[in-house]
């Protein structure tokens, strides 16, 4: 392992060794050594006989005002919360186009939306399950591979974490090695983060795991930390029904943003106020006997197990909840026996003899016995291994618990207190708000290592270890997000039909196929039943789409604003069926319609009126009168957004809305000029968006209508 100070060296040096063809290699999302890539990027423009390229995922940039308007608002906002964020230089570059010839980058997840109009990142995508993505690294011949991680000193040694990006690292360093021993030059780069969180577990490598670790005190900038955005009603609702289906002291899997936060708070609800969650859910379209068989309306009185490829910032929710407590254990039999409610996490005299009845231990101990028993915490750190027999302090007992006495004497003297090394949380990588990055950082080192940071082939699949790592997924609920549904039961989430990639498959198919392969797992893809607005709004349940994303025979869940349906099994018609049921209301005639021309529905099928009424006013009606005792507040989660600025937020988006509707604007701004607030109350939201003294017609309508919506939001009093 070799150290570097500047990262242009290190980059010099890495050229020395591979060669001025460069495939960098860098991680999904926050992981990135900016400093380190900007040189590698920096060094590939000055020498255009080097020849770069970069394969890499989620290229995180800070949020771009697309007009003075949003100006005024964001850039004090961006300012404070990504202070002195070093950017890639090769996203500004993308975007405008200027990318140098010798340099190429390619993505295998964006965004969603980030690149739709980008010809370069279309054109360079690498369509790839998550769990081949290392694979795929070395198909392309990755020779350098770059990571930002942690550091700090354990137990008197030096350590670095992979931290926020064990997914692909502890896959691909492994087929890294094989090409090395193979004669290709490959060179491995850390670049050390003081602010980084240091996760332990499978995490923690030594420094000699990196061929070079680069680390500079000016390279301590910002980490990058996207905002809680805000909930809409939609998801809210969604969140509400998901949650219904998610099974106490079972899994549970759920991805980034507001749906991931609205089933983070409708569980939280589910835990903390019961009584008003099912009172909630009582109004709710929800199957009894699907809720009975697969969910629960009840408290999670033993918790979840979280095993996720991201772990999100709305698990750390859960797990202050007290919702995710539920530990997994490496270990086939401990965790058999856990699941069959043979054995605790308790540790007593009840542990040992399972364990020795159920032939985990032999009753004449051995030495690997011993060490197996004291790893788990059976029995506890004091006991000592002495010439084929247990010491404690100065007693001596026999290691034949086939002895009454001994088994005895071993219970009374040798136990520990509670089972070890339980992981309750499973993650590939993180990304999230700045109190999630403090909150990773305040916790212990023992409430720390309950979470364990690992590879995407181990949270992503079975194949790691199958036997295990069923056991340990039981009652899995993998919840994930997708765009549109056909009426045969296929999912669009990454891509539309003219070949545009949205985002990415990431690791979506990946938990459909392994919901199929758990006996007791379900797969439940979020969809909002529409899309657009006004002239438009479109339906996202449609008859049929030219691309796919999950192929309709992996069908399982889907749920939308509007209700649950459950696909598995069903029949052509039945599939269509439930979704029409959960489709807005606006679209149902139309899709009946289409599948009736189709002969995939009964001619005389009449939707039952229960399912009529699935209008925006519906779900405005059910949270508003919850709205008003608290409940369902816009950001569940908190919010970085100062509460000047959520209102400014709130009434810039509603005015965004009117003006995409000529009629409605001008009859807006009419009002705005007839209509009074408190000046004074109005001062700090006027002075926040330059509006105080407008000098333009432009700006003097502004100003109006944004008085007029902060009143109407209920921000400001009328006169």
């Amino acid at each position: 392992m070799e150290s570097f100070v500047e990262a242009m060296r290190c980059v010099e040096k890495t050229i020395e060794i591979v060669g001025k063809n460069i495939v960098l290699g860098l991680p999904l999302g926050l992981g990135k050594p900016n400093q380190l890539v900007n040189a590698f990027y920096e060094k590939a423009k000055q020498d255009p006989t080097i020849n770069l390229r970069i394969i890499t995922a989620l290229s995180l940039e800070k949020p771009r005002p697309k007009n003075d308007t949003e100006a005024r608002f964001m850039v004090p906002f961006v300012e404070r919360i990504f202070g002195d964020y070093e950017e890639l230089e090769y996203t500004s570059a993308i975007r405008k186009g200027t990318l140098p010839d010798n340099i190429t980058v390619s993505e295998f997840y964006f965004k969603a939306g980030a690149m739709k109009d980008v010809t370069s990142a279309q054109r360079n995508y690498i369509s790839s399950n998550y769990t081949f993505v290392s694979r795929d690294l070395i198909l392309n011949g990755v020779n350098v591979l770059a990571q930002m991680v942690a550091k700090k000193e354990l137990d008197g040694e030096t350590k670095l974490s992979l931290s926020c990006n064990t997914d692909v690292t502890l896959d691909v360093i492994p087929l890294i090695q094989e090409q090395k021993a193979a004669g290709k030059k490959i060179v491995t780069i850390a670049q050390v983060h003081k602010d980084l969180p240091f996760m332990y577990n499978r995490a923690v490598v030594e420094p000699s795991f990196y061929d070079f670790v680069l680390e500079n005190e000016s390279y301590h900038t910002e980490l990058f930390a996207p905002p809680n955005m805000s909930v809409p009603n939609p998801d809210y609702m969604a969140g509400l029904y998901a949650s219904t289906l998610i099974k106490d002291n079972g899994t549970l899997q759920i991805g980034i943003g507001s749906l991931g936060d609205a089933i983070v708070y409708a569980c939280k609800l589910r835990h903390e106020q019961p009584d008003c969650y099912q009172v909630i859910t009582e109004k709710l379209n929800v199957d009894a006997d699907l809720v009975e068989t697969y969910g629960g309306l009840k408290p999670f009185e033993k918790g979840l197990y979280g095993s996720s490829e991201m772990f999100v910032n709305g698990f750390m929710h859960l797990i202050k909840s007290g919702i995710v407590k539920r530990k997994v254990y490496d270990d086939l039999e401990i965790q058999r026996l856990l699941n069959d409610e043979k054995i605790s996490e308790k540790v007593s005299s009840d542990t040992l003899e399972c364990l020795l009845n159920e032939s985990v231990v032999s009753h004449q101990l051995t030495h690997s016995d011993f060490i197996y028993l004291q790893h788990w915490g059976i029995f506890s750190n004091q006991v000592e291994w002495l010439n084929g027999e247990l010491k404690i302090g100065q007693t001596i007992i026999s290691a034949n618990l086939n002895s009454v006495e001994s088994f005895s004497r071993v219970c009374e003297l040798c136990l520990g207190d509670k089972l070890k090394h339980g992981i309750y949380m499973h993650g590939g990588f993180y990304l999230g708000p700045k109190d999630f990055y403090q909150a990773l950082r305040d916790m212990s080192r023992e409430e720390s290592e309950n979470i364990c940071m690992s590879s995407v082939g181990h949270i992503n699949q079975l194949d790691f270890n199958f036997p295990l790592l069923s056991a340990q997924r039981k009652h899995a609920r993998f919840i994930n997000t997708g765009m549109m549904v056909t009426l045969s039961g296929a999912v669009v989430s990454d891509g539309l039909e003219d070949g545009t990639v949205v985002s990415g498959v990431g690791g979506q198919y990946n938990f459909v196929s392994m919901a199929h392969s758990l006996p007791t797992a379900r797969s439940i893809l979020c969809v909002r039943s529409t899309r657009g607005s006004g002239k438009e709004l479109k339906s996202n349940i449609m008859p049929h789409y030219g691309h796919i994303t999950i192929p309709r025979h992996l069908r399982d869940i889907i749920v939308t604003e509007y209700g649950i349906a459950d696909l598995r099994a069903k029949t052509d018609e039945e599939i269509g069926i439930a979704l029409i049921q959960v489709a807005d209301s606006r679209f149902q005639a139309e899709l009946i319609d289409t599948l009736k021309k189709a002969g995939k529905l009964h001619k005389n099928y009449e939707l039952p009126e229960a399912y009529r009424a699935n209008y925006p006013e519906k779900l405005i009606s059910i949270l508003g009168e919850w709205r008003k005792k608290g409940l369902f507040p816009a950001f569940p989660l908190g919010s970085d957004f100062t509460s000047e600025e959520i209102a400014l937020g709130k009434s810039l988006k509603d005015i965004k809305a009117i003006m995409s509707n000529p009629r409605s604007m001008v009859k807006a701004v009419i009002r705005s000029f007839v209509h009074k607030v408190d000046a004074e109350e109005a001062k700090p939201f006027l002075e926040r968006l330059s509006l105080s003294h407008p000098d333009s017609t432009k700006d003097k309508i502004l100003q109006h209508l944004l008085l007029l919506e902060l009143e109407e939001n209920g921000y400001l009093k009328p006169m």
